[in-house]
């Protein structure tokens, strides 16, 4: 029997906002607007949300379609089509460049640990199983991976003050990645993915999955989901000619390009109806992410251990989750959800090492290190609908519990870091940290009349280390003429520190170089008396959409305050040793706009841009910019049914200036190649399909067609300088961008 898809708290959300000038910018699970005249009122049971139903943007929302995934595949993993949206760039997880090809989803230049990613809304923590660096670097690839393009049904994408509904670490915004539902018939699929690039020196990509699922009998059905992928490493020599300066024995040395992936993913669900209108999920994934070493390092790759692991697996990540799942309905207008979610993590990595340039350098056969990192969710929610005289309502009332577990055997500095001029720490590591998290929330979706929306919404978190922290916010949207909406947010969002910023036992050291103020060799130690970082975001935009066209215009600013990064202040001094800890700077500001616009020029033929343009981000201590992302990024596509069975696609991308950090590891102004900026630069594609069947189709594309190539010279800052071995910085040249590459998948259906 058919069984309809429920959508998630965030598929509300989105769709809501996305379908008109009514929509709450934060309902519930299958909440809708209630009808005045008393008629039965309307739930999102059986919602797909298709291109031809709403539009793909609106203000502070997206929407990806496994659609726009088959016309334009990512070579690796979604990230790379997600940069294509408005607000939404890659960035390295610090300004740094270290790691700097490690390049995750950065929403409205918040950076990657403010962008919270969800797997059919339970959150995903996988990163965090990476040890912290000294200036915020983890090597990681983020949590986008974990998820084959050919498992998608959709994308949510949540920017701004509705995301802050969503709690710790959601204060850039939310993104939610929808798999794909059992079908009412026993169908599947065999997905294949091939990229060829024309330069040999950059990384190809090859990628096969294969999914199925049906009923198994009139209440019980299934889905089974596997995937194999590789993205192939760029030449280990590809940045040679185009590294920043370098001497004595740094001279030859050079950045790496991009780490391949060798990844590998299984799921399996189960869906149970118990009785009408009661069903339970039952959920479980294993995933194995390991990369292909192409000589990045923390700092510097001279070590000659790095020589010997060029093509292998340095570090591979093991993902295990299981989930079960209660959704109920009550009525017509109470409805109920209830989830327990744990996710193991084993990060298993070669040795490095802690301390000032050897720092993410392998120390030679030191051997493999774990760390494991467990995080189990509970949380349960009931949603109702209240209609009233005047004013209609739906109210959500939930509660949730997020308890994480980290054991960590390869991050202690005297243990794993065998040099004799390293001193002992001040402080214990012994491995392990923990964090528990208790919440709860409340919201009302107001409907006043039949063109004002009002959604209050408050959310209270306590941290067992960090203490309480409310997030209030209030959305609303009036529909002010026929097609024409403004929308207005506020909200105060958090993110709560890290297990290794938030313990004292975690240490790294540096012999000066690395240290503020220069004064000599410092340690900079965990901080169990941080406080959370919080953010009041606000926007206000309007959009008008008449059926056939949509355009919107946002402007945002986020107030930042307490970011937790490496401390400026001695706290204290052991063995003529400084020691500095992590600290919560007073305050940062970001400020922007996004527009969208999508146009029909014809029967067959769309034209939609969006813009994103940032007008501040600034660390109001140091001056510097929060993440190293474009002045201004523009999308730009033309979308043309060319026949019953052929679609064509072109699309670009331009790329503003982007500005390097302004002051060095030692808090003074970078001079020389630190300061360099790079120039605006655009991507172009063009992609076909062709349907030969209605189960099979063809795609066929080139990306980078004018073959725009950018090369990583190095480290945003140098280290050395004045010394026979120093490294000149490379300002803002900190990653690749590969170069013209053609490109072939193909979807089969049975």
């Amino acid at each position: 029997m058919p069984r309809p898809r429920r959508v998630s708290l965030l598929a509300s959300t989105v769709v809501l906002t996305l379908c008109g000038p009514l929509a709450a910018q934060d309902a519930s699970p299958w909440a809708a607007r209630p009808e005045n005249s008393g008629a039965d009122v309307r739930t999102f049971d059986t919602v797909h949300v298709t291109a031809e139903a709403i539009a793909r943007q609106a203000l502070g929302a997206s929407t990806v379609l496994a659609d726009d995934l088959e016309r334009q595949p990512p070579r690796n993993d979604i990230a790379e089509f997600l940069r294509t949206l408005p607000g939404v760039n890659l960035t390295g997880n610090s300004t740094s460049g270290q790691r700097g090809n490690n390049r995750q989803i950065d929403i409205r230049g918040m950076g990657p640990d403010n962008t919270l990613i969800l797997v059919d809304g339970i959150p995903v923590s996988s990163r965090n199983s990476v040890r912290y660096g000294w200036r915020g670097e983890r090597d990681s690839r983020g949590d986008t991976g974990w998820v084959a393009p050919e498992q998608i049904e959709r994308i949510e994408v949540l920017r701004g003050p509705a995301a802050a509904r969503y709690g710790n670490g959601a204060a850039g915004g939310v993104v939610n990645i929808v798999t794909r539902a059992p079908t009412d018939a026993f169908s599947g699929s065999l997905n294949l993915y091939g990229s060829v690039p024309t330069h040999g020196v950059d990384g190809g990509s090859q990628r096969a999955g294969l999914q199925m699922g049906g009923p198994l009998s009139d209440r019980l059905s299934f889905r089974l989901s596997g995937n194999a992928g590789k993205a192939d490493a760029d030449d280990f020599d590809i940045n040679r000619d185009h590294a920043s300066r370098r001497t004595g024995s740094n001279a030859g040395t050079f950045p790496a390009g991009r780490e391949g992936v060798r990844s590998r993913n299984a799921s399996a669900k189960l869906l149970w109806e118990l009785l009408p209108g009661q069903r339970i999920d039952f959920g479980a994934g294993f995933s194995r992410q390991g990369n292909i070493y192409t000589g990045d390092s923390q700092n510097t790759n001279r070590n000659a251990e790095v020589l010997k692991w060029i093509g292998a697996e340095t570090n591979r990540s093991y993902r295990r989750t299981f989930d079960i799942s209660h959704r109920g309905e009550y009525g017509d207008s109470t409805r109920s959800l209830v989830y327990a979610a744990l996710e193991d993590t084993r990060n298993t990595r070669l040795l490095e090492g802690l301390a000032g340039g050897t720092e993410g350098i392998f120390i030679v056969d030191g051997g493999f290190g774990d760390i494991d990192l467990q995080t189990l969710t509970l949380h349960g929610e009931v949603n109702r609908t209240i209609i009233g005289d005047s004013v209609d309502h739906v109210v959500t009332l939930g509660a949730e519990w997020v308890d994480s577990r980290l054991e960590d055997t390869a991050s202690g500095l005297k243990d794993r870091n065998p040099q004799p001029n390293v001193p002992v720490p001040p402080t214990t590591w012994d491995g392990r940290a923990d964090a528990r998290i208790a919440s709860v929330f409340i919201e009302d979706n107001l409907y006043i009349g039949d063109r004002l929306t009002v959604t209050p919404t408050l959310r209270y978190d306590h941290h067992d280390r960090h203490g309480g922290n409310a997030s209030p916010a209030l959305n609303a949207a009036f529909g002010f003429l026929p097609g024409w909406t403004l929308r207005a947010g506020i909200a105060r969002a958090y993110k709560a520190p890290n297990l290794y910023q938030s313990n004292a036992g975690y240490s790294l050291y540096s012999n000066g170089i690395g240290c503020w103020g220069g004064g000599g060799p410092c340690f900079l130690v965990g901080n169990d008396a941080l406080g959370a970082e919080t953010s009041i975001n606000k926007e206000l935009g309007v959009q008008f959409a008449d059926g056939r066209m949509q355009a919107g215009l946002t402007w945002f600013h986020n107030d930042y305050r307490d970011k937790v990064e490496a401390g400026r202040v001695v706290v204290d001094r052991v063995r003529n040793v400084d020691v500095f800890r992590w600290d919560n700077v007073p305050r940062a500001v970001i400020e922007g706009l996004e527009g969208s616009v999508e146009l029909p020029l014809g029967d067959a033929l769309r034209w939609n841009t969006n813009v994103t343009w940032m007008l501040e981000s600034e660390n109001r201590t140091t001056g510097d910019a929060l993440s190293t992302i474009p002045e201004y990024t523009v999308n730009t596509a033309f979308d043309w049914q060319a026949g019953e069975r052929l679609s064509l696609l072109a699309r670009a991308t331009f790329y503003g200036e982007q500005v390097p950090q302004r002051l060095d590891y030692q808090g003074r102004p970078v001079t020389g190649s630190a300061a360099d900026r790079m120039p605006p630069y655009a991507l172009v594609g063009l992609s076909g399909r062709y349907r030969i069947t209605d189960r099979v189709n063809v795609v066929i594309g080139v990306d980078n067609l004018l073959d725009k190539r950018i090369f990583r010279r190095g480290n945003a800052s140098g280290v050395n300088l004045g010394t026979p071995n120093a490294i000149e910085g490379a300002g803002a040249w900190t990653y690749n961008e590969p170069g013209r590459a053609w490109f072939v998948s193909t979807h089969i259906g049975f």
